[in-house]
Parts: C-alpha cells; sequence; structure tokens
C-alpha cells in the first residue's frame, strides 16, 4: 500500500536535491515549459465542479482546489527569492508552513480564478526576468535556513519546474482515475 501512495503523492517521482539547469539550452527548455504553466494549469481545472474541486488528489492529500492555490502561493514566492538572489549577497529566506497556508479558509473555499491570475501573472514576470538574466546570475543563490544550505537560481528553476509538473500530475492522474 505504501508504494501505491508514493506513486499518488509523488506522480513525476521525487525531485533529486542538487539537479541544476547548467547549460543556457536546458535553461531555456525549462523557461519556455514554466511559461506555458499557466495555460495548462488552468485547463486542467476548466469546467470542473465544485465537489471536484473539493476532491482530494490522494487519501489524506489536498483538494485540486488547495493544490491550485498553493501553487500562486508558492510559485508567487519564488519570483521574490529570485529577485531576491539576485539584488542580495545570498539572502535567507523566509520560509512558510505551506500545510498550513492551506488550511486557510481562502485555499479551502475560493474560487481558483484569483489564484489562476497570480499563477499566470507571476510566471508572466518570472519568466522575462529568467531570460534577461546573465549566465554568471544562475550561481547566484538564496539561503533556506530550514534545509540549511544555499540554493542556486540554477537548481531553482529545475526545482520548480519539478514543482509545476507534480502537482499538475496530481490533478491530471486525478481525473484519469475518477474519469472527469
Amino acid at each position: 500500500m505504501t508504494d501505491q501512495l508514493d506513486l499518488l503523492k509523488y506522480p513525476t517521482g521525487k525531485f533529486v536535491r542538487g539537479m541544476k539547469a547548467s547549460s543556457p539550452d536546458r535553461r531555456a527548455e525549462c523557461i519556455a515549459i514554466l511559461e506555458a504553466f499557466p495555460l495548462k494549469l488552468s485547463d486542467e481545472v476548466q469546467g470542473l465542479s465544485d465537489a471536484q474541486l473539493d476532491t482530494p488528489y490522494r487519501p489524506g492529500g489536498w483538494t485540486v482546489r488547495q493544490l491550485v492555490h498553493h501553487v500562486a502561493d508558492s510559485h508567487s514566492q519564488t519570483l521574490h527569492r529570485f529577485k531576491l538572489a539576485l539584488t542580495e549577497d545570498k539572502p535567507t529566506i523566509k520560509p512558510y508552513k505551506e500545510a498550513l497556508w492551506a488550511e486557510h479558509i481562502d485555499a479551502q473555499t475560493m474560487p481558483l480564478e484569483p489564484s489562476l491570475a497570480i499563477v499566470s501573472g507571476t510566471h508572466a514576470r518570472w519568466v522575462v526576468l529568467m531570460r534577461a538574466m546573465a549566465e554568471a546570475e544562475w550561481d547566484r543563490a538564496f539561503v533556506h535556513p530550514e534545509q540549511q544550505r544555499e540554493i542556486s537560481l540554477a537548481e531553482a528553476l529545475e526545482l520548480y519546474l519539478w514543482h509545476s509538473g507534480h502537482h499538475l500530475a496530481h490533478i491530471t492522474k486525478l481525473k484519469q482515475r475518477m474519469e472527469w
């Protein structure tokens, strides 16, 4: 049963810490995928009923609604982390309790449109920023105090590429299982 729950929890596999978008070609590929992500996310949730939006993607997991609001929270944080790393010398970022954020009334009850707009706007700004970054800027880093390590922007790019696909797969796999 644990293997099945792991597949539901990590449908694209776990992120490999330390993976970096090391080449200009790889970064361009990652950025293009992140640019397309808001539309893919919006398309996946289009037309879902409130009952479907309030269905957990796995036993004990977040609902589709909570996932979408989480992506808006997380990716807007990431844009700020990129800007901090680009303007300060290895800033220590402020982590947040994402599971607790997902329990707030907005994440549990609000329509998706505001968060889809946040994801769309955040990705639009983030993509412009990343495409303008110089080669050396990809080595700039922020410090994650909970992980007690530096995370380069090249690694953060790979992490959020994974994060986007990870949560999109939660939704697509749930829709397949439920035959929606």
